[in-house]
This record gives structure tokens, sequence and C-alpha cells, in this order.
């Protein structure tokens, strides 16, 4: 890769992705709707900031004054957690946006278009399988983003992009500001809190953000064309055990309330191939767990939230 276009260039994994790429020498093109941070990123090398919302993604052929790019790579999406899954125009909204940016890649001359999309999605495709489903206020987001993958890898096809997707488990690490499950218990293990959470029998996955940028550039550089993965690990852990072990990195003398909430999620880990991603690129989770575990916790302190 040489030159390409990544949306959400100032958030949590876009941000992180587009210094990745510039360390390595990648010219950037990064839309954000952050004049100040789109400004700040200049610093990490070749990057070009485009002050841009969704509703000027259809006409980015005439704000960008470039062509040929290699990857468009789409990150941005508003409303990732907490309410916002409620909000079904939003997120229905989002996937409209995310078809504006596969026809806008094609206008700029895109050979690729990479986009994010989320485990949950696999909750979804449970969904239609079962009679005996649960549905959450989250399954609102994730067929949205089921939505988004279908739409755009429809218009990638019949407009000639070669078109990737990658599905994000559970994200932690520096840079997200956001009150996800891993920030809340870090943050009450940082506290000296004792976390409530749910039984806990089932199978989890947490992603540090150094393995997401990984394997969204091995997306891009060696995914199969048409074809979504599973971005996290190939091998997976209990919920309890997964943090039993971040709680006894933290804050050794917690509690953990496993079973006080009532556990609504219907992932079914045995349809998820974890094997496509490291088949088809190579790729692999490195990061060592307990020194990202550790940076998180000195990032989510440096967030000053109430315990």
């Amino acid at each position: 890769m040489k030159k390409v276009i990544v949306t959400g260039a100032t958030g949590f994994i876009g941000g992180a992705l587009t210094k990745k790429l510039l360390s390595m020498g990648v010219k950037v093109y990064g839309i954000d709707i952050n004049a100040e941070r789109l400004e700040a990123m200049k610093k990490y090398g070749d990057f070009v900031p485009i002050v841009a919302d969704f509703t000027k993604y259809a006409n980015l052929s005439e704000i960008i004054n470039e062509s040929g790019f290699d990857v468009f790579f789409h990150f941005a999406w508003q409303g990732v957690f907490g309410d916002s899954f409620k909000d079904y125009r939003l997120q229905l909204n989002n996937a409209a946006y995310a078809a504006d940016a596969i026809m806008a890649a094609k206008s700029l001359d895109c050979h690729k278009f990479v986009l994010a999309g989320t485990y949950n999605e696999y909750e979804i495709e449970n969904f239609m399988r079962s009679d005996s489903f649960t549905p959450r206020y989250t399954c609102i987001y994730s067929t949205s983003k089921m939505a988004a993958e279908l739409v755009c890898k429809t218009l990638a096809f019949q407009n000639g992009i070669e078109y990737s997707a990658g599905r994000i488990c559970m994200a932690y690490g520096e840079g997200n500001r956001s009150k996800m499950l891993a920030n809340i218990v870090i943050n009450q293990l940082n506290n000296k809190k004792n976390p409530k959470l749910i039984e806990g029998n089932n199978y989890y996955d947490m992603i540090y953000i150094d393995d997401i940028t990984d394997a969204f550039i091995a997306i891009a550089e060696k995914g199969h064309n048409l074809k979504s993965y599973y971005v996290g690990h190939r091998k997976l852990k209990i919920f309890r055990e997964l943090f039993t072990e971040i709680r006894d990195i933290l804050c050794p003398e917690a509690e953990l309330g496993f079973g006080e909430y009532k556990d609504t999620v219907n992932m079914d880990y045995s349809l998820i191939d974890l094997e496509a991603l490291y088949n088809d690129t190579g790729f692999e989770c490195t990061a060592d767990f307990k020194d990202s575990i550790l940076k998180t916790a000195e990032w989510v302190k440096s967030l000053n939230w109430e315990a």
C-alpha cells in the first residue's frame, strides 16, 4: 500500500490504524469531523486531513483532488455503545452512509474497500436461524452493520471494486474513550471496586488495539475478495476465566460478582470460522495480555471517570 483513505481517522480504531499506516510510510487521506484532531495527525507522517461528515460522503470525489487509491478503509460509525443502540434511525443511516462511502471509493478509483464490522453480526446470523432467540438493543446496531456489509459487498461486486470486511470482537486499548465493558471493569478495578458481571460460563473474546490494526492491514493486503473475517483470537477463553485474569493483573483482592446480571448474549462461536483470517493472511494476535491490560488501565485512569 502506498496511498489510502481512512474514515473515522481520529477515532479509536481508525486513529490507531492511521498512525500505524503513517509509520509504514503510507500516505493517508484521513476523513473525520474533528478538524483539530485531524491537524494533529500530520505529525505522524504524510497525512492529508479531510473534514467531512457523513452527508459529504456522496461528494468525496469533489472534495479529494486525487484518485488511484490502493485501499478505502471505512471505520466511521455513529453510536457504537450504550443508548445509541436503541436509535434505529441513527444505526440504519450508518449503513446508508457506508454505501455512500463505497460509491465514493468507486469515483476515487480505489482498488479495494475494507469495511469495519462487528462480531455481533454473528449473533444476528444466529437470530435468523433460531426460533428461540432473545433480541436485545445491540441487535439494532449489529443488524445495521450487517446491512452495511451486504449492501457494500453488492455495490463492490457490481462496480468492480475488491471488498473485504473485518468483524471485530470486543476491542480495548489506549484511545478507547467509550464506556464499553472492558473499560468499565478496568476502571472499577483501578479504583479497587468489585465489578458486577454476568454468570460468565460462555466463551468470550477481547482484542487489543495493536492487534486490530495489524489485522486490518492483513485484510487489506491479503484478504480474499467478497469475504468477511472474524477479527479476534483463534482460541477463546471462558468469560469467567478472562475477567478473573484481568482481576488478578489489576486488583487481586477484588471480588468479581459473577451472576449479578442476566446474560442475554446469543453468540454461538461454533458457527464462526476463527481460523479464516489466519489461513488467508497469516495474521494472528500477538499482543501480550498482561502488558496490554496494564497499558489500558493507565489509559483508563487518564480519563478520570468516577468509580
